[in-house]
């Protein structure tokens, strides 16, 4: 592979990587507010030790499904676990795919309807027919779409980042103490690393399966988990400088975005709707590559079903369960993390 082929390549995996990460809690602040920003200056040290295990991980990951020339989740959870528990964890990992999709479905339509006064249901259809079409083009869709949303992703954290410091700056931030209550930072890091890397198989593992090259995969994931941690130093950073007053706030960025004015209301509006459209096309591709040696259908109609199930769901709460299933998932992810990090690599195939 030529030089810049390679690097180009990379940086789309890398951008695929934080688009699958990032969702509408990262968005909002509310993710980075409670694993992060209650912990004062010590954040900083908590998002440190995540930008590294993200990209040593993340890394681990994707070669491990270059390697086992995975297609799906699948065989990556059956080399971890070995065949029997491997069912089990898949069996899992597709019902919190599922719930994760219909939580970005309800997000999206709740964001139309709150923030833009259109229905509900036309945004959560309208988002869904564009997932549709984009994961018709399989991994190569999932890679353009990062591709174009991770950037602005990146500049809006970026301005962020600034206003937080053209306004009390960095003195304040360094010397802020934890609230009280806040877990140690070291088990903040880990349990954030655990949840996020747990549900991002569904693009990374397939996606090592499908660009083969370890370099590429290599810098591709160093490339995303410092990203990642870039962006989450930002933001926390601008949120930490809000604090007391955001604690109770459903959209703790909100406070931020208000000194910014009207028109970065809206840039914030179509960078969330970008982060739960890159969590979804991300989680329901992952779901149908699962199911389809299960299912004896077309990739296209299962996608297809996946989506109209999902609406459905939506309109029922079915989110609520999700947030009820979001901790356990979370501590199954300390599982899949530890044999990620124990685990030698496969034997290369010939």
């Amino acid at each position: 592979m030529a030089v810049h082929e390679r690097w180009f390549t990379a940086a789309r995996v890398g951008f695929a990587y934080i688009g699958t990460v990032v969702g509408a809690g990262f968005a909002s602040g509310q993710e980075i507010m409670q694993f992060f920003t209650v912990s004062g200056f010590n954040s900083v040290w908590s998002i440190l030790a995540v930008t590294g295990l993200f990209s040593w991980l993340g890394i681990r990951m994707m070669v491990m499904g270059a390697r086992l020339r995975a297609q799906s989740f699948e065989e990556f959870n059956n080399y971890l676990f070995g065949p029997k528990w491997g069912q089990w964890m898949n069996g899992f990992v597709g019902i919190i795919l599922f719930g994760v999709t219909t939580a970005m479905m309800s997000g999206t339509g709740a964001l139309f309807q709150e923030q833009l006064g259109l229905s509900f249901h036309f945004g959560v259809i309208v988002t869904s027919l564009i997932a549709f079409l984009v994961i018709m083009r399989g991994m190569e869709g999932i890679l353009d779409v990062n591709a174009l949303v991770v950037p602005c992703m990146f500049a809006f954290t970026v301005v962020v980042g600034v206003q937080g410091l053209a306004g009390s700056g960095l003195e304040s931030f360094i010397s802020m103490e934890a609230v009280e209550g806040t877990k140690p930072w070291p088990v903040s890091a880990i349990t954030y690393v655990a949840f996020n890397l747990a549900m991002s198989q569904a693009v990374l593992v397939p996606m090592g399966g499908e660009i083969q090259d370890e370099k590429t995969l290599r810098i591709g994931g160093a490339f995303g988990g410092v990203g990642l941690g870039l962006m989450l130093l930002s933001t926390n950073f601008a949120l930490a400088l809000e604090i007391p007053q955001i604690l109770h706030m459903e959209i703790p960025i909100a406070s931020v975005i208000a000194a910014l004015g009207e028109g970065m209301k809206y840039f914030f509006l179509a960078v969330m709707w970008g982060e739960i459209f890159t969590t979804l096309i991300g989680n329901v591709y992952g779901l149908a590559a699962n199911l389809k040696p299960i299912l004896p259908i077309q990739i296209n109609v299962l996608m297809g079903g996946i989506f109209v199930l999902g609406y459905i769901c939506s309109l029922i709460g079915f989110p609520v369960l999700v947030g009820w299933i979001y901790p356990f998932f979370g501590y199954c992810g300390l599982i899949v993390i530890l044999l990620l990090a124990a685990r030698k690599y496969p034997r290369l195939q010939t």
